[in-house]
Order: structure tokens, then C-alpha cells, then sequence
């Protein structure tokens, strides 16, 4: 096994396309490699913004050569518009990463705050926080899109495993925070 695991996270989006690299070592510890956010107008044809939107993921995807792809699973919403732009956006990511020959997995919104936050139902700021955390950022990441694609590469990375002993059974780094600043805030 390589010694870092290299993933792209992608929250797909019409108007905001949240990108994000990281690697993610043997023991878990994870480093920012790239972040930033494909913006589309909602003034442009539908086939006009897919087009800006692929063309952004195949520049991250050139440039940073991830060994996998992390796609946020498109979900019901009570606005049928937003989930139909979602799911094109997710669409356009998997061909990319296919035509790349770059394997891709597809995370739903809970499997990654539970990842990152050790809680399936964080808020926003919840996840932007641990990531930053993880990720040994002196700010947030913003805006939230971003935050959310680098999210989902952790949760890729740390779900997949990358070779700590007891593979995915282990307590994620963000969960082993969480638990540590709640043990010290017991005490």
C-alpha cells in the first residue's frame, strides 16, 4: 500500500461544485492538497454549466492525480429542481473519474458527518470545524461546499482504511477528538 491515500471529494452542485484533495496517510493523520468551488450562473444553459463544471473537475483531476474519487450521494429533497442539478453535477463527477480511470464511491450526507464529527446529523459549522481541525487549518474552510468535498475525501479515505490495524473499525481522527475534548471537559 502507497504510503498516503490521495482523494478528490466532490459535493456536486449546479451553481456551487465543492472541491476537494487530500491525502490521507497510513496512521490517518490527513493533509490539505487543494480546495475551491466550480461556480456556475444560474443565467447559462443547463449544458453550459455541466460544461463549466466538468471542465473544473478535469483540471483538479490533471493536476492533482487522486488515486479515488468521493461523490456526495444525491438524496431526496423536497425541491425537485435542486436535486435534479445535484444529480447531473453528481453525474458529470462519476463519468470524470471513470474516464480517468480513477476509482469513485459515492457517500451520503450522514455517512460523512459521522465520519468527520462522529455525528450523523451535524450542522454545517460542525463539519467545517472538525475539518479544519483535522486538516490543521488556521481558519474555516469556506465557503461551506468546500468544506463539505474535503468532508467527503475524509470520510472516503478513513471508510476505505488505509492500513491501520483494525481497518475501519477504528475510531476516525475526528471522532478521537471529539472523544478526547469531551473526556477533558468531564474532568
Amino acid at each position: 500500500m502507497a504510503s498516503r491515500l490521495r482523494v478528490l471529494g466532490i459535493d456536486p452542485g449546479l451553481t456551487r461544485c465543492g472541491i476537494g484533495v487530500v491525502d490521507v496517510a497510513r496512521d490517518r493523520s490527513a493533509t490539505l492538497v487543494h480546495v475551491g468551488v466550480v461556480r456556475s450562473s444560474h443565467e447559462l444553459p443547463i449544458e453550459q454549466r455541466l460544461a463549466l463544471i466538468a471542465a473544473g473537475i478535469r483540471e483538479v483531476l490533471a493536476a492533482h492525480r487522486p488515486d479515488a474519487v468521493a461523490v456526495e450521494r444525491v438524496f431526496a429533497q423536497q425541491n425537485r429542481h435542486t436535486v435534479m442539478g445535484t444529480a447531473q453535477a453528481s453525474g458529470i463527477a462519476l463519468l470524470l473519474a471513470a474516464e480517468h480511470g480513477v476509482p469513485a464511491a459515492t457517500h451520503t450526507p450522514s455517512e460523512v458527518k459521522a465520519a468527520v464529527t462522529g455525528y450523523g446529523a451535524a450542522d454545517k459549522l460542525q463539519v467545517q470545524t472538525m475539518v479544519a481541525r483535522v486538516l490543521r487549518l488556521d481558519a474555516l474552510p469556506q465557503p461551506a461546499d468546500a468544506a463539505d468535498a474535503l468532508a467527503l475525501a475524509l470520510c472516503h479515505a478513513w471508510r476505505r482504511g488505509t492500513g491501520v490495524a483494525g481497518g475501519t473499525a477504528a475510531l476516525t481522527p475526528a471522532q478521537q477528538a471529539w472523544a478526547d475534548a469531551e473526556r477533558m471537559a468531564r474532568r
